[in-house]
């Protein structure tokens, strides 16, 4: 059954992926992976925002599996990150390359941060 939970949830956060992080190329023509990055915050929001809506203590196993492993799992992308990453140092587009591992790493912190902070604010007003 834990199986099952995964691969349900890892399709739906691959799909999510797919379609997320091709969304920003239909309006930017340039070599930075876009895409890519934007999956990644948001994906960091989102386990941020959950982990703490959710309540740690209070995660049913097959919740945790499904949903952190499974969708959050295969919807960040950390190692299509690191191919665009070394890529664009392939292409010899240092400025991107440093830029895409700075700006995925630092403000990735930043929205798992945030998820985290909403997610206890919000529960601080619902109650």
């Amino acid at each position: 059954m834990k199986l099952l939970y995964l691969a349900l949830g890892g399709s739906i956060g691959t799909i999510l992926r797919y379609v997320l992080s091709a969304l920003p190329h239909k309006f930017y023509w340039g070599t930075f992976p876009v895409g890519t990055l934007l999956v990644n915050l948001l994906g960091s929001f989102l386990i941020g925002f959950s982990f703490v809506l959710f309540g740690k203590e209070h995660i049913p196993e097959n919740v945790k599996l499904f949903l952190f492993i499974g969708i959050l799992g295969s919807f960040t992308t950390f190692s299509t990150f690191m191919f665009d990453s070394i890529n664009l140092f392939k292409l010899g587009d240092i400025k991107f390359a440093l830029l895409n591992l700075g700006a995925s790493n630092i403000l990735g912190l930043f929205f798992v941060y945030l998820g985290y902070t909403l997610a206890h604010f919000t529960i601080n007003q619902i109650h």
